[in-house]
């Protein structure tokens, strides 16, 4: 773990009962009003253009982010050809639930509120790790989410949560029509006309960037 990290830099961290070193990239702008740390993806990784397009964005907003690797290198280059760590909603859930912990306890960030983006099955992850650290977690957005994923600790979640779909993504609207009503916690579904899964249309990842913003900085600000 890197103890004299910059305001952006990229780190290391052990997450994950395993003991496991995790690679990231970590961004405070000055007067930082919350962090938001990322869950990827199926097979994708903290270079994720989507996602680093939405924590630049959070960036201008004073909202810093960690986008860091669910899997290790090694795992990361197994999964490319077996596919039998993205969908271990388990394992990833237990990474993430280490970069909270180790985010609450390092000093550039321990004294932020805490946010989870979760993109596909990164969603479920994060609604799985809100549920396991409630007192840590303040709020979650997920963009094109697999929900569904997380059905059993729904109900657990307390953090806010922002459910964000495209308006082409039949199945996965229904998906999170579903898990909506299996949240007790405060909640929105947002569904953006005109996109498909992965906001790949003009102007559609900008409105996820915007819905985003928009719900940190309302449950993140202290």
């Amino acid at each position: 773990m890197m103890e004299d990290a910059t305001p952006s830099d990229s780190i290391e961290f052990p997450a994950g009962r395993e003991g496991v070193t995790l690679s990231g990239s970590l961004f405070i702008p000055d007067q930082s009003v919350g962090l938001v740390i990322f869950a990827h993806g199926s097979g994708s990784s903290r270079f994720s253009p989507r996602n680093r397009a939405v924590a630049d964005f959070l960036n201008r907003a004073n909202l810093a982010t960690l986008l860091f690797d669910l899997l290790t290198a090694e795992e990361h280059d197994v999964d490319q050809y077996t596919r039998q760590f993205r969908f271990d909603i388990r394992l990833l859930t237990e990474r993430l639930v280490g970069a909270i912990d180790w985010a609450t306890q390092y000093e550039l960030t321990s004294g932020l509120s805490i946010g989870l983006f979760g993109a596909s099955t990164g969603a479920a992850a994060a609604l799985r790790a809100a549920a396991e650290r409630p007192e840590k977690v303040a709020a979650v957005v997920s963009r094109g989410g697999r929900p569904d994923l997380a059905e059993e600790q729904l109900p657990e979640v307390r953090a806010p949560t922002l459910l964000i779909v495209g308006g082409h993504d039949d199945m996965v609207i229904e998906l999170n029509r579903q898990a909506a009503l299996r949240l007790y916690a405060v909640h929105k579904l947002e569904i953006v006309p005109g996109a498909t899964h992965l906001f790949e249309e003009p102007g559609k990842l900008e409105k996820v960037q915007e819905l985003a913003r928009d719900w940190f900085l309302k449950y993140l600000r202290r």
